[in-house]
């Protein structure tokens, strides 16, 4: 029925070898996500280029912090759903511990492939020993929130708006389900069901959101506190992102986590059966446009 089914041979067509750039300065590594011809989106090239980078940050001494940003307008549109260098069939080789999808039939191929780059990376960066954060500016959507949530920090600039309108699909949110643990039972649902917006500034008022500063003043504000956190005590940065790692995990996060990723994937598995693709017949395009018409009605 869909490619999912019966994968065949591929080459993505990608517009550049350098999908995430890495830069060390005065003991911070940024890592910068650049597609931004497609807005960050992020295919299995800029995933696993992403795994590498923060591996690398890690296991430099000299690191004491990590910025993660995206070049260009927004920080990310999410995964990469329609564009030329799409890899949805592509193996990639450092795998963690998870067997290769693209040998997998049907809903496996999908199920393997997300425990690997959506859910298994956002964890391990999730738990990196150093302090972590997301410089966000315009859109933060869908995956992008994974990325984002993922850090210690969110700084974020006037214009950011926040966004996982993947119900339209037939989905439950993105794979790394955070949005109960970021905002309030209410407002995730309202977050989801509705799918619209959220403004950095409302984010801001739920504790999503660290610091908002003008889009002109992101990189300067971003700096000085990344610098503040790579002046802090090593052991007591990591054993504190620890402490409050733990207290989220009593609180039956990744247990949750778990539950709604398999819930993820029946709701591809079903559109897989009841329509054209495992997105419920939607692709970038479409979502695209949906989101357009969605944001000029609001």
């Amino acid at each position: 029925m869909t490619d999912l089914i019966t994968p065949e041979p591929f080459t993505p067509e990608y517009e550049t070898e350098e999908p995430v750039l890495y830069e060390v300065r005065d003991g911070v590594a940024w890592v910068t996500m650049n597609r931004t011809s497609f807005n960050n989106a992020q295919n299995g090239q800029m995933t696993y280029a992403l795994d590498d980078a923060f591996m690398r940050a890690t296991n430099d001494d000299a690191v004491k912090c990590i910025v993660l940003a995206g070049n260009g307008k927004h920080f990310s549109a999410g995964h990469d759903i329609g564009t030329p260098g799409r890899d949805l069939l592509k193996q990639f080789d450092n795998r963690l511990m998870v067997p290769p999808h693209v040998t997998r039939p049907g809903a496996e191929l999908l199920y393997t492939r997300e425990q690997e780059q959506y859910l298994g990376m956002c964890r391990r960066w999730r738990d990196i020993a150093k302090p972590t954060v997301a410089m966000v500016q315009g859109a933060c959507i869908a995956g992008g929130l994974m990325l984002a949530w993922v850090c210690d920090f969110i700084i974020a600039s006037e214009d950011a708006f926040f966004q996982d309108p993947v119900v339209r699909m037939g989905i439950p949110g993105v794979e790394y389900f955070a949005h109960a643990f970021e905002l309030p039972p209410r407002i995730a649902k309202e977050f989801l069901l509705l799918g619209e917006r959220m403004p950095a500034q409302r984010a801001e008022q739920f504790g999503m959101v660290n610091k908002i500063v003008p889009r002109d003043q992101l990189l300067e504000t971003t700096t000085a506190i990344a610098a503040k956190l790579a002046a802090q005590p090593r052991l007591g940065v990591w054993l504190t992102k620890q402490a409050v790692n733990h207290v989220e995990e009593l609180r039956g996060k990744r247990s949750a986590m778990d539950a709604v990723f398999h819930m993820h994937h029946f709701a591809h598995a079903q559109n897989d059966l009841t329509s054209d693709n495992s997105l419920g017949g939607l692709d970038a395009k479409s979502m695209a446009a949906a989101n357009k018409k969605q944001a000029s009605e609001g």
